[in-house]
């Protein structure tokens, strides 16, 4: 199985492989097979889309898509995907955030603390070449919009928690955090991204203090909504201002 991107609009302006893997490759090919992979022409972003796959898995090809980027060998790529229930832990993870039963936790080089990703939750990786290099802040706020945005469209009032990353609802019921942010940069190309909680099993944070905050709870679109949402409702709004934002800050 060898996916396909229909790369034109980028031949002008760049030297690109025309697939996921190749004949030099046959390790990263093996690796890409659960990806489903679709270029949407619009802007400069390719994006790949899939359903479940292994946080590991999906990690190599991050690692892979990235080195290309910084190579000029394949255009800005979004991936969106879920994962099967897995824990990680960013840099700043403390000993007390992280499970007390034993529980296996894969550390990454991204920033933030430890989270928790599970089916239902539609995680964003969007791989792309900043503009400019040094505005990680910027890049952040324009991933924190496209997400208050998507929340807002289903009538839910996400926002900015000041001194604390990710998309919140606060309001008399408390502080509740929906969506997870957690990047790095590397050679100006960024990797990593965002978890939005669509509609997961929650007990999976029970185990752990997500993202180092005990004072907040984690909540879903789907227990704010009070009903069933499907990932495939999320998915198109979400990915619509992706676009709009990414192409703003990306090279």
């Amino acid at each position: 199985m060898n996916l396909t991107f229909d790369l034109a609009p980028f031949a002008q302006n760049r030297k690109l492989r025309a697939s996921i893997g190749n004949e030099r490759d046959s390790t990263f090919r093996l690796l890409a097979m659960p990806i489903e992979a679709t270029l949407l022409t619009a802007g400069k972003i390719a994006v790949a889309r899939s359903g479940l796959v292994d946080y590991e898995n999906a990690l190599k090809i991050q690692r892979n898509f990235h080195a290309e980027i910084a190579a000029d060998e394949r255009p800005n790529t979004l991936i969106l995907l879920e994962h099967p229930s897995v824990y990680t832990a960013g840099r700043r993870t403390a000993i007390s955030d992280r499970p007390t039963d034993a529980t296996p936790v894969i550390d990454v080089d991204r920033g933030g603390k430890i989270t928790w990703h599970g089916p239902g939750q539609l995680v964003g990786y969007p791989i792309v070449k900043l503009a400019n290099r040094l505005d990680v802040v910027g890049f952040v706020r324009q991933l924190e919009n496209a997400l208050i945005n998507t929340c807002e469209h289903f009538g839910l009032a996400a926002m900015r928690y000041s001194d604390r990353s990710g998309v919140w609802l606060r309001d008399e019921k408390g502080d509740r955090k929906i969506a997870a942010i957690g990047i790095r940069v590397a050679k100006g190309v960024t990797m990593h991204g965002f978890a939005l909680n669509v509609n997961p099993d929650l007990a999976g944070f029970n185990q752990i203090v997500p993202c180092g905050i005990a004072d907040a709870d984690v909540t879903s679109m789907a227990r704010e909504l009070n009903r069933g949402i499907l990932i495939a409702e999320v998915s198109p709004i979400l990915e619509r201002e992706l676009f709009e934002v990414l192409t703003k800050v990306s090279a």
